[in-house]
């Protein structure tokens, strides 16, 4: 089992930033890609940004230039690098553990809320 736990979400205005982190915990050995998904009201959760173990990282068009994520595998981490938030960036934010990525996640945190003020 693999245990994730998101932290970093706040209420910010239009055109801010915002960083959030992922702290991974448990069977981590298992794990061969990171994401990060994003599910706002009303809508189904959508993936933004992954990155596999080797730092290959691929984006949704819609935060291509905007957001950053990386990974600290020294410390269990995984990042998301948020600038030139937008009011439609709004919504909860989770974190996402592969072990095969064409399996779809294995893992996922709990969420935390990301609302961006126009």
């Amino acid at each position: 089992q693999v245990q994730l736990v998101e932290s970093g979400g706040g209420l910010v205005q239009a055109g801010g930033s915002l960083r959030l982190s992922c702290a991974a915990s448990g069977s981590i050995f298992s794990i061969t890609a990171m994401g990060w998904y994003r599910q706002a009201p009303g809508n189904e959760r959508e993936l933004l940004a992954i990155i596999t173990s080797g730092g290959t990282s691929n984006y949704r068009d819609s935060v291509k230039g905007r957001f950053t994520i990386s990974r600290d595998d020294a410390k269990n981490q995984t990042y998301l690098q948020m600038n030139s938030l937008k009011p439609e960036d709004t919504g909860v934010y989770y974190c996402a553990a592969y072990s095969r990525v064409v399996a779809g996640p294995d893992y996922w945190g709990q969420g935390t809320q990301v609302t961006v003020s126009s």
